[in-house]
């Protein structure tokens, strides 16, 4: 569903280049979520955005259901992004409307006609569990039930990929993992493919087959999460944080 061959990003400023993702290959099969792992500043986010051409690679290709993004006119990015749905950790929910007119403005964006918009849009939130909140505006609203109607605008357009960008890390464990069971049940009943970005290796093991690890905008490891052998040093500092730090734990910056 997903590949990804020797795509880097390098930002410049000036004369001076921050490399933030060196070349890299990722490959996604159809229905699986695999996450992507790392500390701030990893390159875990600048690989997330390229799936979808939020950010544009400096080299490689993207292929998406077998369509590269690379080099398409923005009319053809934008029929192409229709089945890439995307959630942020600030919800980005418009303040001045309902749950569900934020929901129907990702069908308004989409093209989509006005009489099915309201349709889709309560559909849409009926998924998340809100069909009782479509009045409510944000500030109405609690932290997951925020996080609820970004999911249910990214689901609107009717998705096959799902992009996840620290969807849980601004909420508190109960509602984290009340979104969590939500992402899992979409991904079970929709066969809907997942990539996750997350500094939290609980989520991981939670919700992903596989983990990407990267450090300084390279790939330092790849891990099934079904049966976890870290063959890095930054891969076995976060399976030692998920049972817990002592004062043997090994910070990845001390290995000389």
């Amino acid at each position: 569903m997903i590949e990804l061959q020797q795509v880097s990003k390098t930002f410049r400023t000036g004369s001076q280049a921050v490399h933030a993702l060196h070349p890299t290959d990722l490959q996604v099969r159809e229905g699986a979520v695999i996450g992507l792992l790392g500390f701030s500043g990893a390159g875990k986010s600048t690989l997330l955005r390229l799936i979808n051409r939020l950010e544009e690679p400096s080299s490689g290709s993207v292929r998406v259901g077998g369509v590269d993004l690379v080099g398409l006119s923005q009319r053809d990015l934008r029929q192409a992004r229709q089945q890439i749905g995307m959630i942020f950790q600030q919800f980005n929910l418009l303040s001045s409307r309902t749950a569900l007119e934020n929901v129907m403005f990702s069908l308004e964006v989409a093209g989509i006609d006005a009489a099915s918009r309201r349709t889709r849009a309560r559909d849409a939130l009926a998924a998340v569990g809100l069909s009782d909140k479509e009045h409510a505006h944000p500030a109405q609203l609690s932290g997951g039930q925020k996080q609820r109607v970004a999911i249910a605008r990214a689901l609107a357009t009717n998705p096959r990929i799902l992009l996840c960008d620290e969807a849980t890390s601004a909420l508190d464990p109960h509602t984290a993992l009340s979104i969590l069971r939500l992402l899992k049940q979409l991904n079970r009943e929709r066969g809907m493919t997942m990539v996750l970005v997350t500094h939290d290796i609980k989520v991981a093991s939670y919700l992903c087959e596989q983990s990407v690890v990267l450090e300084k905008g390279r790939v330092v490891d790849r891990i099934d999460m079904q049966s976890a052998a870290p063959q890095s040093l930054l891969g076995r500092f976060f399976f030692e944080t998920a049972k817990g730090w002592t004062d043997s734990t090994v910070l990845p910056q001390e290995d000389a």
